[in-house]
């Protein structure tokens, strides 16, 4: 299968209306400044049905306009993040989905969420982790922004089953300053009738999560995916540290 990198003419325009919406930042905050960049990488592997993936966006998009959320983003010393929304599955997709957008206000997330709501939805293939890790690595490197903190937040439903293993991709970020939060989600639905060999959270406790104050969180259905989307996003924008809140 070809490797598709492209951006949609809905999710092109959607994600231009996003970058538009930005305005009210908080007191004091430098033009353009952010407290974090933060990557969120969100597995679309064919083991996530339709109704699965459809409860993904909506966990991401209720969370990053929660109050709380708001408050964390608004709470920092320049008052916004930088986010960029990733989906991937084998080594051979990945996809930049909404591109660089400054979150400094609810309207700004507001647009964001309306933005990953309009964005065209695939689901394919195998699990690479490793390929969404590199991906990630180099969508940072191409942000507008500098920020003191990295983040790469990977959720997923397996483990890596396509390309390098994952650890070796996680080890060449965490050498560049760049801390990967996982969130791990437990699905009953195998690819192709295969078990994987370690439990999912065994293994982003093990090979994917890294870098100072990494953390790992468990969901345990799919229905719980956006409270812990939520409590996740507090953590990483907030830039607390702690054990695994799974």
């Amino acid at each position: 299968m070809r490797r598709r990198t492209f951006l949609g003419t809905a999710t092109a325009a959607a994600a231009a209306a996003a970058a538009a919406a930005l305005g009210a930042r908080s007191a004091g905050a430098q033009d353009g400044a952010v407290n974090v960049l933060l990557v969120l990488a969100v597995d679309v592997s064919r083991s996530i049905d339709e109704g699965e993936a459809r409860l993904q966006r909506e966990g991401y998009r209720n969370a990053l306009t929660h109050p709380m959320v708001m408050e964390a983003v608004q709470g920092g010393m320049a008052g916004a993040i930088g986010l960029a929304y990733v989906e991937w599955s084998g080594v051979e997709y990945q996809r930049l989905v909404l591109p660089w957008t400054r979150i400094a206000s609810r309207a700004d997330a507001e647009a964001w969420a309306a933005a990953l709501d309009r964005a065209p939805r695939t689901s394919l293939g195998w699990t690479s982790v490793s390929g969404a890790i590199d991906f990630s690595r180099r969508a940072l490197a191409e942000a507008p922004w500098q920020a003191a903190r990295r983040v790469i937040d990977i959720s997923g439903d397996g483990v890596n089953n396509s390309g390098p293993p994952a650890e070796e991709a996680r080890d060449r970020a965490v050498a560049e300053g760049i801390v990967i939060n996982g969130l791990a989600i437990l699905n009953d639905r195998p690819v192709s009738g295969l078990l994987p060999q370690m439990p999912v959270g065994d293994y982003y406790r093990e090979r994917v999560v890294g870098g100072p104050g990494a953390f790992l969180i468990v969901v345990e259905e799919f229905e719980s995916f956006g409270i812990a989307v939520r409590r996740k996003l507090i953590r990483e924008i907030a830039g607390s540290a702690g054990p695994d809140a799974g």
